[in-house]
């Protein structure tokens, strides 16, 4: 423990207690500003490290951006795997509703993965591509091992695609209800069960 000049205590942070303050401080700031708008200076100044300390856990601002992005993606994939043996369609609901629930209490680093995709700097918007990527496959294994769809699947050369465009319009949804939408999370949740339902049966 330390000592501030105020008298108070407080305790030193553990390395990844250290790492996950600055994604999360990272996660607001590029949040709200382009990637190009965001300083690793003030990232330091809010989290009350120096420059230096910073630039030793991610040597480049596109390493920092990086692990915004690759943290994001994967609280979203924990958050939206499948139950093994469980009809997609008895578990969407719930499975959407944990998801909904990750982009309330997570709503800056929710924004920040997907403004990965506008960044200029290209080997960003790779990190973004192949976490995007890994939701896809995570829902194409889901519904390959659902016993109504399936046996279906591999005649079903559209269903890549089908599954890539609601990804694309949950972001949309979820990003409009973000900026103040009228809709409850319930019917939110409705929406994007609906969406994929059709677009995967045959």
């Amino acid at each position: 423990m330390a000592a501030n000049q105020g008298g108070r205590t407080r305790r030193r942070l553990s390395t990844e207690e250290r790492r996950e303050q600055l994604l999360s401080v990272g996660a607001r700031l590029f949040s709200e500003s382009p990637y190009d708008e965001v300083w690793i200076e003030r990232v330091a100044e809010i989290a009350g490290v120096s420059r230096g300390l910073l630039y030793h856990y991610f040597p480049t601002k596109r390493d920092f951006f990086a692990a915004v992005v690759e943290r994001e993606s994967a609280r979203m994939l924990r958050m939206t795997a499948a139950v093994p043996g469980v009809p997609v369609r008895e578990q969407l609901g719930a499975g959407l509703d944990t998801f909904l629930e990750y982009v309330q209490a997570h709503a800056h680093g929710y924004r920040a993965f997907h403004r990965a995709d506008a960044a200029g700097d290209q080997a960003v918007r790779r990190v973004y591509q192949r976490a995007l990527a890994a939701q896809e496959r995570q829902i194409l294994a889901a519904v390959a091992a659902d016993p109504e769809w399936g046996p279906s699947v591999e005649t079903r050369p559209d269903l890549r695609l089908a599954v890539r465009g609601w990804l694309a319009f949950v972001t949309a949804v979820c990003l409009e209800w973000l900026r103040g939408s009228s809709l409850s999370r319930e019917q939110v949740r409705d929406l994007c069960a609906r969406a994929l339902l059709g677009v995967i049966a045959p």
